[in-house]
Parts: structure tokens; C-alpha cells; sequence
């Protein structure tokens, strides 16, 4: 199957992050990252004020895990890389999301794709639109 992620940091060291969740990614059983597009640097949209700019990218991967599947492994790198869940929209370590997963739509209680968001945010459509 073929995914298109978005990836963001807006904590510590954004690039080293991004580029550690890549690494991870690509460890996963039977993913591979394809194709990464070029970093952006962008204001925070939503949640609290004064927080520092994302540094966003996208990613192409091929993965044979079901889409909740890889939404888990996904949601298990982000904790190791430091992301909690403080705050919605709050400062994080490192965002992973599941922007296409094939031609599919999905709509459940954990995931919803094509992200439900993601024509509204330039900083998800333009690495996107790059990488496509």
C-alpha cells in the first residue's frame, strides 16, 4: 500500500526529530520510506499562543500494516521521540499523520483519512504537492 504521511516538530532540536521518526519509520516490518519532500517552516495553526514555528515535511512510504495498525506504530514513535499530549494543538517533539493511505477513505473512531484537515493547512499541502 501506498501512504502519504505528514510529519512536524515545533520542539528541540526540529529537523534531528523529523529525521529520527523518519529512521524509525523505515525500521518498521514491512515499510519503507519512498520519498521525503523538502522541510518547510511555518507558523503554529490553533492552540495555545507563543509557541515556536513547525518545521513540516511529507513522506511517501510503501507499508504492507493495515491502517490502524500503522496509526499505532505511528502513535508508539511519537512517544519515544517525547511527544505527550498535554495540550490540543499544543507544542510537540514530533507529529506523525496518516494524510492518504491508498485510495481509501476510512472513517472510525481512531482514524480518519484523507486527514480530515489536511486541504485546509499549506503547511500539509504544499510537501504533499511536492512529493506527489
Amino acid at each position: 500500500m501506498i501512504v502519504y504521511l505528514g510529519v512536524g516538530s515545533n520542539l528541540g532540536n526540529r529537523k534531528n526529530n523529523i529525521e529520527e521518526g523518519i529512521r524509525k519509520i523505515n525500521r518498521l516490518k514491512n515499510t519503507k520510506v519512498l520519498k521525503q519532500s523538502s522541510f518547510i517552516q511555518t507558523d503554529p495553526e490553533g492552540g495555545p499562543g507563543g509557541q515556536p514555528k513547525f518545521l513540516n515535511a511529507a513522506l511517501k512510504i510503501s507499508t504492507n500494516l493495515s491502517a490502524l495498525k500503522l496509526l499505532k506504530r505511528l502513535k508508539k514513535i511519537e512517544k519515544e521521540l517525547g511527544r505527550t499530549k498535554a495540550i490540543r494543538n499544543g507544542p510537540r517533539t514530533i507529529d506523525l499523520d496518516i494524510l492518504l493511505y491508498g485510495d481509501r477513505m476510512i472513517r472510525s473512531k481512531e482514524l480518519i483519512v484523507p486527514h480530515p484537515r489536511m486541504f485546509d493547512r499549506d503547511f500539509v499541502i504544499k510537501p504533499l504537492a511536492e512529493i506527489i
